[in-house]
């Protein structure tokens, strides 16, 4: 019997890579790279336990202790969002304790389902997509319930493109929980819209490297408030890969992590935030709410409607309802595949009724300008009429 007879894999043939051509990627993550931080990947690779590596990492630390606005050690994993969304939820609880889950949209479900999968009691107290959490609402079901070890909640919805009035539901969560766990999902927020995780008493704060900190997908950011790290000592949900415990220690003794880390994503997040320093964190949040009041006056200057009400828009990204008669997807294929720009579509039961325009990060008005014309002029060859 021959091997080919045996079932043995075949070798694959080595076949030409098709270069990706350059597009206007308005996703809200990943988002796109400034050369300076692309440059930076394709330093020479160096060991994770040398000086070299320990000193990149404690210079990001302090930067993004400075854009989290927090005293805490801000600590990194290889991950995504998603990764600190488990990260917070196995290192601060135990099984059967008893949270809370605000939820507005599908990274808040993701959150709540990440709790029940570790068996957590999870209450949730949910709004209808397209609206932010009431605080007085939220007050009142509060109020209704038994006492909860934490609160998790979403700052920043990337599905709908609606922030929470994080500092109102904090401050309202503390005063009838004093020592509730508050855990903050700001995956697409930190770093782009106003957040400050030691004033407004925050206990778990969360982002990743692909969003507004003009970095490529790779780097988990998680930082934790004292109240935090003793809860830390009695959690009991298990946990490896994410514990704080050994990061933390590794982190502040050496500058380094217990895993292997993303050098080359170090190396770009490390020139990002010198350029985020440089430009300035007031800077940055006044540019991010140009870009927000930009989008959406453009949006509606068409005759689109906005998925959020524009209370509660978020500024880094806009999510539009698909008008009546256009098919969302041959649209966003059209502008993808001709005009090389790139939205996102809708989630979940969202998916066709909206798409969502990213404005976060690294951008230009002029890529905002011309991925907005574009849209217009389709819109119309697919027969949409203002």
């Amino acid at each position: 019997m021959t091997t080919q007879e045996q079932g043995a894999i075949p070798v694959p043939q080595v076949e030409e890579r098709t270069p990706i051509p350059k597009q206007n990627l308005r996703v809200p993550g990943p988002t796109p790279i400034p050369s300076e931080v692309l440059a930076a990947q394709t330093n020479p690779m160096i060991n994770h336990r040398g000086p070299e590596f320990a000193a990149i990492a404690r210079r990001v630390t302090a930067r993004l202790q400075y854009f989290f606005q927090t005293t805490s050690p801000v600590l990194t994993f290889p991950a995504s969002g998603t990764g600190g969304q488990e990260s917070a939820v196995v290192n601060l609880f135990s099984p059967g304790d008893h949270v809370v889950a605000i939820t507005i949209g599908n990274f808040g479900n993701r959150l709540a389902k990440i709790a029940e999968a570790y068996g957590l009691n999870v209450t949730r107290i949910e709004f209808p997509w397209g609206q932010a959490a009431d605080p007085a609402s939220v007050e009142a079901r509060l109020k209704e319930l038994p006492s909860y070890k934490g609160v998790l909640l979403t700052h920043n919805e990337t599905s709908t493109g609606v922030t929470n009035d994080l500092e109102a539901l904090a401050a309202l969560i503390r005063r009838l929980a004093p020592e509730t766990l508050i855990v903050v999902d700001a995956v697409s927020s930190a770093g782009s819209i106003p957040l400050d995780m030691d004033r407004w008493d925050l206990d778990a704060v969360f982002t990743g490297s692909q969003k507004g900190w003009m970095t490529p997908p790779g780097i988990m950011m998680i930082a934790a408030s004292p109240r935090a790290w003793e809860a830390n000592k009695t959690a009991r949900l298990p946990r490896f890969y994410f514990d704080w415990g050994p990061a933390r220690k590794q982190l502040l003794e050496k500058g380094q992590h217990p895993t292997t880390p993303a050098v080359s994503v170090f190396y770009a997040l490390d020139v990002a935030l010198e350029m985020m320093l440089a430009e300035g964190r007031e800077a940055i949040f006044a540019r991010q709410q140009q870009a927000g009041d930009y989008v959406r006056g453009r949006v509606r200057a068409m005759g689109l409607q906005l998925f959020a009400d524009h209370q509660n828009a978020s500024n880094t990204v806009t999510a539009i309802k698909v008008p009546e008669g256009i098919d969302s997807k041959a649209l966003l294929k059209k502008l993808r595949e001709q005009d090389r720009i790139v939205f996102a579509g809708g989630q979940a039961h969202l998916e066709g009724k909206i798409f969502r325009i990213g404005h976060l990060g690294y951008f230009t008005e002029a890529d905002l300008a011309q991925a907005l014309d574009t849209l217009e002029q389709r819109l119309h060859e697919f027969g949409f009429k203002s």
